[in-house]
């Protein structure tokens, strides 16, 4: 039974891989010259440069071309690091703010009138100004993102399922849900691509596993497009997507999830074995 499996944490060879792969990206190589790219760019223009998949750590980059491949994004509000230019007064009542660099929750505002579903915090719009001029102001390309707060399948503004998807170059070796409650609450489980139960991946998040995990009505919309995706980054990814009353939608790209930490034994023997057939010799 899944939920009575030990789980230990495990450093093996995929968490090797990871690691130095994040040392590769971020500290070795050389800078890319574009940092920002559209939906307009065509995908030489993304590909012009050594290991370009670094752009799409860039969420806004990210969200830009998911679009050009066709899927789909929340709205964008607002961009800049300016954000007292931020106008509050133009905002729907549910909105979402986030950077776009960072990892986890940090920096995230899920707003429903006045109060963050993340934290279960009332915030005055000068309260979050001032967080957000600390977060621009410690990296110097990190801009904030004001969008469209997502709802679920059936049209609530709630905290959304996130579901995770390990990619290898248009092959998904697993996913995990995630049920938030909050930062820290909630619950998780694991399927391969075919809704099928899997043995944990990840013991990254706090959440005891929850049985009965029920599939998302656009499951199937949503595999194609994260494997479309997949196949255009070609190297491994992990790719987080959502299930809305709008069918799904794209979340974001991740190249070193949890930097190589919370792995399974079990996702680091499958991890290592997709990566050596579906991306041989790749970083």
């Amino acid at each position: 039974m899944l939920g009575r499996i030990k789980l230990h944490l495990y450093s093996g060879e995929f968490s090797n891989r990871l690691r130095r792969r994040h040392q590769v990206l971020w500290q070795e190589a050389e800078p890319l010259k574009k940092l920002w790219l559209t939906k307009n760019n065509s995908i030489d223009d993304w590909r012009d440069e050594n290991l370009w998949q670094r752009r799409l750590s860039n969420k806004l980059n990210a969200k830009e071309f998911a679009q050009l491949h066709g899927a789909k994004t929340s709205a964008l509000y607002w961009k800049g690091r300016d954000v007292e230019r931020i106008d509050f007064a133009s905002l729907p009542a549910q909105y979402v703010i986030r950077p776009t660099f960072g990892s986890g929750c940090t920096g995230v505002f899920l707003m429903d009138n006045g109060f963050n579903l993340f934290d279960n915090k009332y915030y005055s719009e000068q309260e979050i100004v001032a967080i957000l001029r600390k977060n621009v102001k410690e990296l110097p390309n990190q801009c904030i993102l004001v969008e469209e707060f997502l709802t679920n399948e059936a049209g609530k503004h709630v905290i959304p399922t996130d579901y995770k998807f390990f990619c290898f170059n248009g092959k998904i070796a697993g996913l995990s849900v995630i049920n938030r409650q909050g930062p820290h609450d909630g619950t998780s489980a694991f399927f391969n691509e075919h809704w099928i139960p899997m043995e944990p991946l990840t013991i990254s998040y706090p959440y005891p596993y929850k049985f009965g995990q029920s599939k998302p009505k656009c499951f199937e919309e949503m595999v194609e497009q994260v494997k479309k995706l997949s196949k255009l980054y070609g190297i491994f990814v992990r790719i987080d997507f959502y299930a809305t009353s709008n069918g799904p939608v794209f979340g974001e790209f991740t190249p070193t999830p949890g930097l190589g930490r919370g792995f399974t034994k079990y996702a680091e023997k499958l991890f290592t074995l997709y990566w050596d057939e579906h991306c041989p010799g790749q970083i």
